[in-house]
């Protein structure tokens, strides 16, 4: 008998094997990057950031699992909605960055800030993604300690994040995306209209 558990822990090993996927582009990008001089920061945090997103699905599976979460019905498939979304939107920012895109950070020196698809109308439309990932992939069965820790995780590991990414563009970044927002549609960064640390 098929179980929601069985369909939650399939749709859990179809995401590693995307992101796994991901690793491989990122890799030959980064690869790319370097022979065209790229400059790489952020490496410490990288560690972290990749060490809490492997135990991402895992905690997604073991609260499941372990605490036999219950699949919660329609904020089950409202989950499963917005996961999805935020899938769409993350293939919607490497399509747009092409070769650029990375898990890294990866600078080229001279390289345009990229300007179109999301980055109309946000700064950070990826990490945007991951945020509505790290909430809606463990609802979807109910693991809400997962998403409450995770994000909280997320979000310290973010603001390194964004800020050694926003100082690695540098000035054109800085000036091109002005008064974006970074991670929500719609709502003007702190003091727009000046390019500030924080996320």
């Amino acid at each position: 008998m098929v179980t929601s558990e069985r369909l939650y822990l399939a749709f859990l090993g179809a995401v590693a094997v995307e992101r796994l996927a991901e690793l491989a582009l990122s890799r030959r990008n980064a690869r790319r990057a370097f022979a065209r001089g790229g400059v790489e920061v952020g490496r410490a945090h990288f560690r972290v950031m990749a060490g809490m997103h492997g135990a991402f699905l895992a905690a997604c599976a073991l609260e499941v699992l372990w605490l036999g979460r219950p699949f919660p019905g329609p904020v089950g498939l409202a989950a499963l909605a917005l996961a999805l979304l935020a899938q769409a939107l993350r293939y919607w920012v490497i399509d747009t960055l092409g070769d650029r895109w990375n898990v890294r950070i990866i600078v080229v020196p001279g390289a345009p800030p990229v300007v179109g698809g999301p980055y109309r109308y946000l700064r950070h439309p990826n990490y945007a993604a991951v945020i509505v990932e790290m909430i809606a992939i463990p609802m979807i069965h109910g693991a809400w300690l997962t998403a409450l820790v995770w994000s909280a995780l997320n979000a310290l590991v973010l603001a390194v994040r964004i800020r050694a990414e926003e100082e690695a563009l540098g000035p054109a970044y800085a000036a091109r995306m002005r008064g974006l927002p970074r991670l929500v549609p719609g709502r003007r960064p702190p003091g727009a209209g000046e390019l500030s640390g924080g996320p």
